[in-house]
This record gives structure tokens, sequence and C-alpha cells, in this order.
């Protein structure tokens, strides 16, 4: 959650995680969850790299060791709707921005999710847990960061961040476009 200074919110204070440190761009509202809409559900598939140059400005900010990128993966269902994982439009270009490896593949579903929206805090980790598997091969002793287009709760980014970390990975960071709050409809608990 926003914070006034550097250091964990109270949320994360309460419960460590896999995640080494885990920041939003913007908060959800306004012309980023317009634009988010638009890539996501409108097909507008060029905001992947309008977006990422602004991400990756950002990520200048924080000074992250990270080594390789990697998009959470969409649902097989999702995909073939879409056509696309729309965080991989983001994070692809993030990783050119950045100079550094991206790979669309070491994450994958080891099973299909419902929809988190809707779902409470306690109902979102539930729906991921376990539901992710990452390559050995390619994340033993990387230092990754995991993208996605918006944080709620976290849990997707720390059941990814879980999986990564079973795997061998050194360390994951998360990074998303937007951070929803509260006030967007759910409840921290």
């Amino acid at each position: 959650m926003p914070v006034s200074q550097a250091g964990l919110c109270l949320s994360c204070s309460h419960s460590r995680s896999s995640i080494q440190s885990m920041r939003s761009w913007l908060v959800y509202e306004g012309p980023i969850r317009k634009a988010i809409h638009s890539l996501k559900f409108g097909r507008n598939v060029a905001l992947g790299d309008a977006l990422a140059v602004h991400l990756a400005k950002f990520m200048e900010t924080l000074s992250w060791p990270v080594d390789l990128v990697a998009p959470v993966p969409a649902g097989k269902q999702r995909l073939a709707e879409r056509g696309y994982n729309q965080v991989a439009l983001i994070a692809g270009p993030l990783a050119d921005f950045m100079k550094k490896d991206y790979s669309s593949k070491i994450l994958q579903r080891a099973r299909e999710t419902r929809t988190q929206v809707g779902l409470t805090p306690e109902q979102r980790k539930q729906n991921v847990s376990g539901a992710f598997q990452a390559n050995a091969a390619r994340v033993s002793g990387r230092v990754v960061l995991v993208v996605d287009d918006v944080a709620t709760t976290g849990a997707t980014l720390v059941a990814c961040s879980e999986a990564l970390r079973t795997a061998g990975a050194k360390n994951v960071y998360a990074l998303t476009l937007a951070r929803a709050l509260p006030h967007h409809g759910f409840q921290i608990v």
C-alpha cells in the first residue's frame, strides 16, 4: 500500500512474503485505469510499449538488482479470449528498456484459476495458491522481476514469487502499473 516514507506498508509489516519488494507506479484510477482497460479489453496492444517506457523510468528510481524480467502468465481461457497476454506486452518492452533478460516462459500456470475480481483477500490467496510453477533451469540463482498490470492484495504476485523461489530464484521483486486501494471495492483484513 502507499506509504509516506521508505519502508514496509502496514499490511506487509504484519505478514512477510517471498517477495523482496513490491511497487506500483500509480494508483488504479483515472487515466491509468482507462489505459489498462484499453490494453486488456480493447485490444489496444500498442499501449504495452507506451506504458513500458514509464515503468522503465520508474524502475530507474528503485535501483533493484534484477537480471531477469517475467510477466504473470495469463490463464488459457483468458489467453484464448484476448489472443494475447496484456502483461507480456508491457514486460517484454520493459526488459528491453532496462537491458535485462526477458522470458514469458519461466512462469507457467500449473492450473487454471478463476478471476480474482470480487474475491475477498483470503479467497484470492486460496485461488492462486500453488497455481504457478517456474522453470528451475532458467531461474536458479537469478534475481527475477515479476510484472503484472494491477495489484489488489498482491496474492497473484506472492504465488508467482513462491513458485520462483521454490525453483531456486535468488530473489524476487514485483512491479505493477497500478495498485488498487481499499476504496476500489476490496477490504484488507
